[in-house]
């Protein structure tokens, strides 16, 4: 379905080259401060066509408040949010009218609808993102007034090209305690904090283009300053509310929380978090966060960290073998204009995601603990 979240709410709507793509999201509380400018910089952040590794499809996407605000302020009610489709060419797709491109969605929508866009992929395409990414930056603007909440996504592999990412080395933890947006995209169109290997990452991009090409990545994002006690065992844990969101992104193929697969080779007696009270905060924290921030499907107050790995993007100009809906073998090769890697522009959407999972889990740990309050 195209909505997300229980309290805190989006319902996402828009084809890849139909006129508008957008959301409404409801739950938003009242009195919060918000006009298009708090909107604007992570859509400007996912659009297309901010570089030589990304297509070149030419989108301002020019985020429209349509309801739900007066005077800058929030009302409480649905805030509908509006981006005008301005360089759609969807006649760039007409070959696909005969071909299901391998490995994207044309044949499965069309087995599940008995009909599909034709063109751009319609919602399965990285354009539906956009409500959710204006969706999340809302999400964002309550988190920090709830306590000042940072969430910071970047590139950490390429192909086979990797940063440190490892999950028991202290200099990476001193990485996540540290990173913010500015010095990501600092680095240009890769977002990769390490510039040992953001160079050579942009290589690996470029040589998959110019062979009509895509290559795949990780994405890892962090979380700071998030409040103990969110999450809802048993089935609504964070780590699997947050996995929900991140497989739900568009080339996603994977989730990695905290330790991860690594975390299978280290004994329990070295992966457990040991305690210890933090004077400086008056509470207790852990020396070591193997967890990912949430333990019992809750979070304990630490840093959340996860991985997040995106596909070679499906769409190639490469011929490829393939066969016709009617079954008769063939040739395709697509046209139209595609990533040679998604991964880079990932980077607000996963922040999006997150932010609304958080969002929702705050309003929900919110009402519990008010209830909790009454019948004392």
């Amino acid at each position: 379905m195209s909505t997300f979240g229980r309290l805190f709410k989006v319902t996402t709507y828009g084809e890849s080259h139909c006129k508008s793509v957008g959301c409404i999201v409801d739950g938003v509380p009242p009195g919060l401060t918000l006009e298009e400018k708090d909107i604007q910089p992570q859509l400007t952040r996912r659009r297309p066509g901010q570089s030589a590794l990304s297509t070149p499809r030419n989108e301002k996407d020019r985020v429209e408040i349509q309801s739900g605000t007066e005077f800058g302020k929030t009302l409480g009610t649905p805030i509908a949010m509006i981006v005008r489709n301005e360089d759609h060419k969807p006649k760039d797709y007409s070959e696909m009218d005969n071909y299901p491109r391998p490995s994207h969605a044309d044949f499965t929508y069309s087995e599940k609808y008995g009909i599909k866009a034709s063109s751009g992929g319609g919602r399965a395409s990285a354009r539906e993102t956009i409500g959710r990414v204006a969706a999340g930056a809302i999400a964002e603007k309550f988190l920090h007034y709830v306590s000042e909440v940072e969430i910071v996504a970047f590139v950490t592999q390429i192909g086979s090209i990797k940063m440190n990412r490892d999950p028991f080395d202290p200099a990476f933890h001193q990485l996540l305690n540290t990173i913010t947006r500015e010095q990501v995209d600092s680095m240009g169109p890769i977002r990769c904090p390490d510039a040992s290997v953001a160079d050579l990452m942009v290589k690996e991009i470029e040589k998959h283009r110019d062979a009509k090409d895509s290559i795949g990545g990780v994405v890892t994002c962090v979380v700071r300053n998030l409040p103990t006690g969110l999450g809802e065992p048993c089935f609504d844990k964070l780590e699997a509310l947050l996995a929900h969101a991140m497989l739900s992104i568009p080339a996603s193929k994977g989730f990695e929380i905290g330790s991860g697969f690594e975390g299978v080779s280290v004994p329990g007696s070295k992966h457990n978090d040991p305690f210890y009270f933090d004077k400086d905060s008056g509470k207790l924290r852990t020396k070591t966060n193997n967890s990912g921030g949430v333990q019992g499907g809750i979070s304990n107050g630490e840093n959340i960290y996860f991985s997040v790995p995106f596909k070679s993007v499906a769409t190639i100009s490469q011929e490829q073998k393939t066969a016709t809906y009617d079954g008769e073998e063939g040739v395709l090769a697509a046209k139209g204009r595609h990533d040679p890697a998604v991964t880079p522009r990932a980077i607000p959407i996963v922040e999006a995601m997150t932010a609304l999972v958080l969002a929702d889990a705050v309003l929900i740990q919110k009402a519990r603990e008010y209830s909790k309050n009454v019948v004392r």
